[in-house]
């Protein structure tokens, strides 16, 4: 396995000017324009909607991935990814995503001219709402068991859709749908239907525990007549269209995910800092501490990896041509952003209603609606069960067809097992920290490997350990994204105090679990001879001399308190 360095990624501290710009001028528009119509936004005020929208467009920030031929701006998926992140808002940023992403980047990548010139202008303006229905009663994960069907009419001119379609986004006020049906009951496909479809019926809005103010509605198809020509993409190539999509939309949620984070411990920060018991702020006491850096350190973690998956993703995608290619090489990363952002954004909602007390249970206060309005991001685009499962699967299967040398990978992990010397490290700043984490590839390689080798093609039944595998990748790539950012910041010459106690805390914490997921897989996959071999190996290969984190966190604790919350971090 080579090596990551820390040129090799991209790291907010990468970001340009115009990046910068960028952020700053969508932050003072929601300050000024959304954050002060909260409440009516939370009362399905759709009109209230399409009209910051319509706003939005005229800014550019709703073409920022469609092409300038078509009424955007065609900018770079570092900006798109900043713009997710800055508009994270609860229920009006589940209605933007809703349209920029999943109900725009199907035409986008898979429309035909005509079918652009038609629909994305609108779009990037906000003159015309998108939508993505993909759902149905009997089909959520497993997508491709829809029922929905399509039968092609005697002339030829419409495909009749018969169906129904559920919870679908923005489904109350949209005036296009991305769509999917099985033509002739087999062949999965795409359309694109029109909100005045004959045939097509929009049900009422769901009652639900959070991002309320978003409309979420089903859509019930009795041959619905939509023309042929709105097909998108290929008959029986749905599939392409949905899942490329979808893992687009994985990272913008995880994207998303860090900015309500960022945002709840602001909130926690300053609410912290006002209430007062026992004589003195709470903020001053070290378990409101303690909580204050774990939620840093999962906003550096997060931020780290979905800035680097945008860097990775921008480098293939310079050929116009090489846009969905380059989506689906860095699906595997696009599934880790959205598991840990969904999670982390839900343990930083959690904190903060506990840092508020009594007053976190409140509807008067902020905590209980990010509490409610984080919940939905562990389900959607995917829940987190299907994705965890899809990273080991993308993996075996790249492996299988030659693109990822797995099989040498595990074959020098255990070479590496047996021979005397593990290698020490270069020295330097957290050099311990990266070789640490290079043994611990190796250690989950082992495990992987042995669960691979003992169960074949079955390990997909065996999906208690397919998630352990998964996690072990998502740790992984979340620990050495954090020490590849600090790194490259250092030799910069950035301030980078605080980005390697945050590091180093994820790095000698997440090795403990890596520890454990290891030992549980390979328990469960091999036992005797072998698995007193395996398990000293993994003694080996993750052994090493804990650090003071306590003090670490409190380090980190005092910057995030100095600095209002992440920013500074």
């Amino acid at each position: 396995m080579t090596a990551v360095l820390p040129a090799d990624v991209f790291t907010p501290e990468d970001f340009s000017g115009e990046h910068t710009l960028t952020a700053r001028t969508l932050a003072e528009f929601l300050a000024v324009e959304v954050d002060p119509k909260a409440a009516e936004l939370e009362s399905h005020n759709f009109p209230l909607v399409r009209a910051l929208l319509r706003r939005l467009g005229k800014l550019g920030f709703l073409g920022v991935d469609i092409p300038e031929e078509y009424g955007g701006c065609a900018l770079d998926i570092i900006t798109s990814l900043l713009v997710a992140e800055h508009m994270s808002r609860g229920s009006f940023s589940v209605g933007f995503g809703a349209h920029t992403v999943i109900g725009t980047l199907p035409i986008v990548y898979f429309g035909t001219d005509a079918q652009k010139r038609r629909y994305l202008p609108g779009l990037a303006s906000g003159e015309i709402v998108g939508a993505y229905a993909l759902t149905e009663p009997t089909a959520g994960s497993d997508a491709l068991a829809a029922r929905t069907r399509a039968v092609l009419s005697e002339d030829g001119s419409h495909y009749l859709l018969t169906g129904t379609k559920q919870f679908v986004t923005n489904a109350g006020f949209a005036d296009v749908f991305t769509t999917y049906a099985k033509v002739d009951g087999e062949r999965f496909t795409c359309f694109l239907m029109d909100r005045n479809t004959d045939g097509l019926t929009v049900g009422s809005e769901e009652h639900k525990m959070g991002i309320k103010g978003s409309s979420t509605a089903s859509l019930f198809l009795d041959n619905a007549r939509v023309p042929a020509a709105n097909v998108l993409g290929e008959i029986g190539a749905g599939h392409r269209v949905a899942l490329n999509v979808l893992n687009v939309g994985r990272l913008k949620l995880g994207t998303a995910c860090l900015g309500a984070a960022k945002r709840a411990l602001r909130q926690a920060v300053a609410y912290a800092g006002e209430r007062h018991q026992f004589g003195r702020p709470i903020a001053d006491f070290g378990l409101i501490r303690q909580k204050l850096a774990e939620i840093a350190v999962r906003i550096y973690l997060l931020e780290s990896m979905v800035y680097r998956t945008g860097g990775l993703i921008q480098a293939r995608r310079r050929d116009p041509g090489a846009v969905v290619e380059s989506i689906e090489e860095y699906a595997v990363e696009c599934s880790i952003a959205k598991v840990y952002g969904s999670e982390a954004i839900g343990i930083a909602a959690d904190e903060l209603v506990q840092i508020y007390g009594g007053y976190g249970f409140i509807e008067d206060y902020p905590a209980a609606r990010a509490y409610r309005d984080a919940r939905i991001n562990r389900i959607y685009e995917g829940t987190n069960e299907i994705n965890r499962l899809l990273i080991p699967g993308m993996l075996l299967r790249r492996a299988q067809r030659g693109r990822l040398p797995l099989s040498d990978a595990i074959r020098q992990a255990r070479e590496a097992m047996l021979g005397a010397d593990l290698g020490a490290a270069d020295g330097g700043p957290l050099a311990e920290e990266r070789h640490q984490v290079e043994l611990a590839k190796k250690a989950s390689l082992l495990a992987a490997g042995a669960a691979v080798e003992r169960f074949g093609d079955g390990i997909q039944d065996h999906q208690e350990i397919l998630v352990r595998i998964a996690d072990l990748v998502i740790e992984i790539f979340a620990l050495e994204s954090g020490l590849l950012r600090a790194l490259r910041v250092q030799e910069r010459g950035q301030a980078v105090d605080v980005k390697m106690d945050m590091a180093r805390v994820a790095a000698h914490e997440g090795l403990g679990r890596i520890d454990m997921l290891c030992r549980q897989i390979v328990v469960a996959a091999v036992e005797g001879e072998t698995l007193r071999t395996l398990l000293a190996a993994l003694r080996r290969f993750l052994r090493y001399a804990p650090v003071d984190t306590i003090r670490l966190r409190r380090r980190i604790a005092e910057r995030v308190l100095d600095a209002g919350g992440y920013a500074g971090c």
